[in-house]
């Protein structure tokens, strides 16, 4: 498959021209890619440059030399390996009205670097590997499921070993250069645990055991893994009334292929671990059109008495996901448990059926229609 610039549906130069943002998502999402194609001539310090990072660290004052009063736009690329700088940021957004665009891929360092001293002066946003919307006819959904989205390993000639070296490049770089553990054969022990309970409402208790560390120690991993964007928790939705509601959550990967890779297995269609796949892969479509489009938060229902609906939309749309080529009235009782409520608009399964039809209520939709639909703007209030 050849490789073309892929145009993102984050639009950074209108972000950038409304106000100051922090623009965060894991390493190889495509943050310095897709300034240098959509800001070319916007002024950048790039943090990684050795000479760049020396020259801020010892004199944060020397942005605001540099920039002068007639530069209104800058670009800092990996602030949270200069948490300090974020002060001088602040005093020009407030002195001279300078609107900045600060990447990083690291919630963890920014926060105890000062990230809440910019207040409301700066938004976040995150940028996400690639959607089968931004790929359009380059998509395909075994090749997703085999690589995951990351822009350059879904191109990539050679998929297995790049999807190897960034799993060891991510325990490398992210948690032993931020201090966050320095005990790092648990926590990479920990790592591949944590993969195989991907999608999953999580036992902690259980992963201690498996992992040889203590209950808290997960608690404290697992606040890593979000804080570095390589964990998204999915939160329980509670609002039932028929039937009692758990509320634990449950966490995803933000990768397909960084999961196959840390479980050491390849997602083979037809078994059960393909089905994991196909729903994390969903679980990024629908995080991406929320944090990008609608602004709805996801969630899950899952009932005391086992009916579980993998994906809620805000409160308007509830979704069941099975890979399969053919859905029975089994594979919806859940929906249909959860229809009784009465409290929402949609109820869709998406699977692998060929054509899109109706069944007592629920709409059975092939995944790429359901795709079209979503990025369409149909499965919003």
């Amino acid at each position: 498959m050849k490789k073309t610039w892929i145009e993102r549906e984050l639009d950074i130069q209108d972000l950038l021209g409304k106000r100051s943002h922090f623009l965060l998502g894991p390493r190889q999402t495509g943050k310095t890619s897709l300034i240098l194609h959509r800001l070319p001539t916007v002024r950048l310090y790039d943090l990684l440059d050795s000479a760049v990072y020396l020259t801020f660290s010892r004199d944060p004052g020397r942005l605001a030399e540099e920039i002068g009063t007639s530069v209104k736009k800058v670009v800092i690329d990996e602030i949270q390996r200069l948490p300090m700088l974020l002060n001088e940021v602040q005093r020009l957004i407030d002195s001279r009205d300078v609107q900045f665009l600060l990447t990083g891929s690291s919630a963890r360092k920014l926060r105890r670097g000062g990230l809440n001293l910019l207040g409301g002066r700066a938004r976040i946003v995150n940028l996400h590997p690639l959607t089968s919307h931004e790929l359009g006819s380059q998509f395909d959904l075994h090749r997703a499921i085999e690589r995951g989205l990351l822009p350059s390993i879904y191109f990539s000639d050679d998929a297995a070993a790049d999807l190897e070296a960034y799993c060891g490049l991510y325990l490398q770089q992210e948690i032993m250069a931020e201090g966050a553990t320095r005990n790092i054969p648990s926590f990479s022990r920990f790592l591949k645990i944590a993969a195989h309970n991907n999608g999953a409402i999580v036992n902690f208790t259980n992963i201690a055991s498996d992992s040889q560390v203590a209950r808290t120690t997960v608690y404290e991993y697992y606040e890593i893994l979000k804080d570095t964007l390589i964990l998204r928790e999915l939160p329980a939705w509670r609002k039932t009334v028929i039937r009692k509601p758990l509320a634990s959550s449950k966490y995803y990967f933000f990768d397909v292929g960084v999961v196959s890779a840390l479980q050491g297995r390849p997602f083979l269609p037809q078994t059960p671990e393909f089905g994991q796949a196909f729903e994390t892969f969903l679980m990024h479509e629908l995080t991406c059109f929320s944090d990008y489009v609608s602004g709805d938060p996801l969630s899950f229902w899952r009932s005391a008495s086992g009916f579980e609906v993998d994906f809620i939309i805000g409160d308007h749309t509830a979704i069941e996901v099975k890979a399969k080529p053919n859905i029975a009235a089994q594979d919806l009782k859940s929906l249909r448990a959860l229809r009784e409520e009465k409290q929402f608009k949609r109820y869709l399964c998406v699977c692998l059926e060929k054509r899109t039809r109706e069944t007592d209520g629920v709409s059975v939709l092939p995944y790429a229609d359901f795709l079209k639909a979503l990025w369409g703007g149909e499965y919003q209030a």
